[in-house]
């Protein structure tokens, strides 16, 4: 039986060409920065993005918290969604390990905060309060329906940060599904932020690491809070040259995750006991609610699990499912007739 595995694009497994690419790579100690692999990569990174510089990083989380650390002192204080990611997912770890202060503001359905609320939440000059050096943002938004928030809009926070003398910082684990979504180049978001995280083992299919892009001195001074915390890897040339192919071939088909996920969405309004709004697939990520008394998300889940299906509960009835490399109409199609066939047997 095929499992068909929803829960998460990081499920995905690399293409043979990034198989081949990982045995094949030159290598080098990246610690002295002498693996031309890695450089390879952090090279094409950062002209992608727009960006001076770039730094291969073990992870999303790593890669947010080592662009917090960089941006920010202990005792100061950054402006982020309450639905954001590095809020409710990365382990507090901005303050357990940065002792940086977080100040939430509500995220609007589409991912966005109201610049009338982040300028409310920067702090004015006072001894009792943190200083605020830093805005993040996350595009596309997990919590928020994989929403893409525009060019425009982070256009408008950029210039918000810049009247307060802040700094911005994307948290950009899916920036490409944002591109493709919108129809952008990637620089027409990332040209309004002063650092970024992308990673390269979500939708883009490879199997470890993101990258942090920004000018050369801030990549500098990331460098070092990257061996801070123990993220200085040696030969990792072997797992950089699949993200290299990850960017190189991997971009354009996330259109058929978007694609995909919308068929699953649209499918789930037909199925009785469940709901979701189709109208707010954004890219590829879907949620969908079980209606109450029907069953928990937990039985849910097992049975799914028992016929094939993986997909992750994010609520005592709420389950979240992503389109992504390795996922095809048909697959959808099978997920959604054994979501049909568990669903009408508690109907």
């Amino acid at each position: 039986m095929k499992i068909i595995d929803l829960r998460s694009d990081t499920v995905t497994l690399p293409t043979d060409e990034m198989r081949e690419a990982a045995c094949d790579a030159e290598l080098g100690d990246d610690v002295f920065g002498e693996d031309p692999t890695v450089n390879r990569l952090q090279d094409f990174a950062a002209e992608l993005t727009g960006k001076e510089a770039a730094l291969f990083v073990s992870s999303g989380t790593m890669g947010n918290l080592v662009c917090v650390l960089t941006h920010c002192r202990r005792g100061e204080e950054l402006i982020l969604g309450d639905k954001s990611h590095m809020f409710l997912n990365e382990c507090g770890s901005i303050s357990a390990v940065g002792g940086v202060h977080p100040h939430t503001v509500p995220n609007e359905p589409d991912g966005t905060m109201r610049i009338g609320d982040i300028e409310s939440a920067v702090r004015g000059v006072n001894d009792h309060w943190p200083r605020t050096r830093l805005i993040c943002l996350e595009n596309t938004h997990n919590r928020c329906y994989g929403a893409a928030l525009t060019p425009d809009y982070m256009a408008s926070v950029a210039a918000m940060a810049r009247k307060h003398e802040l700094r911005v910082h994307l948290d950009g684990a899916r920036i490409f599904n944002a591109a493709v979504a919108l129809g952008c180049d990637v620089r027409k978001f990332t040209s309004h932020v002063d650092s970024l995280s992308f990673c390269l083992s979500k939708g883009l299919s490879a199997p470890v690491g993101s990258v942090v892009c920004g000018t050369r001195g801030f990549i500098a001074e990331a460098r070092r809070n990257r061996k801070l915390l123990g993220g200085g890897m040696r030969q990792a040339g072997m797992i950089a040259a699949p993200g290299i192919v990850a960017l190189e071939k991997m971009v354009a088909r996330l259109a058929e995750d978007h694609k995909n996920a919308r068929r699953l969405a649209e499918g789930i309004t037909g199925i009785p006991g469940l709901s979701t709004d189709a109208s707010r697939v954004y890219t590829n990520i879907v949620y969908f609610d079980i209606e109450a008394g029907k069953i928990t998300a937990e039985q849910l889940q097992e049975r799914l699990e028992a016929k094939g299906i993986r997909a992750l509960p994010t609520g005592p009835a709420r389950f979240r499912m992503l389109a992504h490399y390795g996922i095809d109409s048909a697959d959808i199609d099978r997920a959604l007739a054994i979501l049909r066939e568990v669903m009408g047997g508690v109907n």
